[in-house]
């Protein structure tokens, strides 16, 4: 009789465990199931709001689009179209310096960080020193959006 009770009291812990293991493995199973489900969520608000950041830019282009079709207008008078284009350049630049575009400067010295050399011309001019900016580049806040293209001086290789 000890040993049915001491056997009872071993499955009852087995059971009271069986039991406990099934609710923990049915609570992970949820979470599992809700941090998929917000996974998925947090992915659909980025595209969204992606798809919907762009609005803001596009709203402020707008009034480039007018200026550029007014400018087209008047292609048979030369004088206003030039006009027209100018007006279209100072306004896409402000737009552009309002959003944080800044042009990087491509004088003096070689920066690797922001300068990238296409051409190389001996000179008598220090070694790495930019003498032509061939594209210019710009950076957005503090981040480099396209590299200054660069021709830059190297020593002068010929035997004096």
């Amino acid at each position: 009789m000890v040993d049915t009770v001491k056997e009872n009291k071993e499955q009852k812990k087995k059971d009271d465990a069986d039991v406990k293991i099934a609710e923990l493995t049915e609570s992970l199973q949820r979470l599992q199931a809700e941090f998929e489900n917000y996974k998925k969520y947090v992915e659909k608000e980025k595209v969204e709001f992606t798809r919907y950041a762009k609005a803001d830019i596009l709203q402020k282009l707008l009034p480039l689009l007018d200026s550029f079709e007014l400018s087209l207008q008047h292609r048979g008078n030369k004088e206003e179209f030039i006009k027209g284009m100018e007006i279209v350049y100072s306004q896409f630049h402000t737009l552009l310096e309002k959003e944080g575009l800044k042009p990087i400067k491509a004088e003096g010295k070689l920066n690797p960080h922001l300068h990238e050399v296409l051409l190389m011309e001996p000179s008598a001019k220090e070694e790495d020193t930019i003498l032509a900016e061939l594209q210019k580049g710009y950076m957005l806040y503090d981040k480099v959006l396209r590299y200054s293209k660069v021709k830059v001086s190297k020593k002068d290789d010929k035997p004096q």
